[in-house]
């Protein structure tokens, strides 16, 4: 049985964990330069700049951030702060999972308070779901990193326990929202009733929320097991990265999507 809290198991585990962060940035990074469009489009008065989309900036460039600071530490010649340099690549990275439910929830609050005729308590419950998620965000740091000598910024404790409750209110946050919509749509005449522009608006948001949840849950699943089996350290933490990057490209997309849509979108 491999003994997970061995020396040579947490130095096989760290070259897994640095070649994966590699892989990763190099996939979000072609993400981004597939979609810089967008960024110019509004930019260049292209495209109204609503102040939804800072949320959606904020997310993108965050993680982007974070994980350009990830392979700071990686690949360190000299000693440096390091727990300094993780609370940055936590707060980021954490932050731009926050920002992926908050950019589903804007989006699907286009429809999801629209259908419900901006119903004080679905807002309330909404609005209350956010501050709780960034509660669980904002609860400090939850890594300690030291450096060692001939190894570099080392992960020595984490507190899994935390972002494993990060992870799960992310989940169930999505899954709130999208149940929301979901409910609204099957049971509501009016709207089952809709056609053409609207209609067709309504049905993608629905369907594009699917998508990113199920996605999304899965990512965030993985990463959520492996924090609560607290293998080692390094283990806790190896999928937290991925699904990040999950949450975030999807939400990214799902904005985008709907801001091509050829209907300017309504105010919240």
């Amino acid at each position: 049985m491999t003994n997970w809290q061995s020396l040579s198991e947490l130095s096989t585990d760290l070259v897994v964990f640095d070649r994966l962060m590699h892989v990763l940035l190099g996939l979000y990074g072609w993400e981004i330069l597939l979609t810089l469009d967008f960024e110019w489009a509004v930019i260049s008065g292209k495209r109204k700049l609503r102040w939804p989309l800072i949320f959606y900036f904020a997310g993108r460039y965050l993680l982007l951030f974070a994980m350009i600071g990830m392979q700071v530490h990686l690949h360190l010649v000299s000693k440096i702060n390091c727990q300094a340099l993780y609370v940055f690549n936590q707060l980021a990275g954490d932050s731009a999972l926050g920002l992926a439910s908050i950019n589903l929830s804007l989006r699907t609050q286009v429809s999801t308070i629209a259908i419900w005729s901006q119903n004080r308590w679905i807002i309330g419950v909404i609005l209350l779901l956010i501050l709780g998620h960034w509660s669980l965000i904002l609860q400090g740091v939850l890594l300690k990193v030291k450096w060692v000598d001939g190894v570099g910024c080392t992960i020595i404790k984490s507190n899994t326990t935390i972002l494993a409750a990060t992870f799960i209110y992310s989940m169930s946050f999505d899954l709130v929202v999208l149940c929301l919509t979901a409910y609204k749509l099957a049971w509501s005449r009016r709207i089952s009733g809709t056609s053409g522009i609207h209609g067709k608006l309504v049905r993608m948001i629905f369907s594009d929320g699917l998508v990113y949840f199920i996605l999304a849950f899965l990512a965030n699943l993985l990463a959520t097991i492996f924090m609560i089996l607290n293998l080692n350290a390094v283990m806790s933490v190896i999928f937290n990265v991925p699904a990040a990057i999950a949450s975030t490209v999807m939400a990214s997309r799902v904005v985008r999507r709907l801001y091509n849509f050829n209907l300017a979108i309504p105010e919240i």
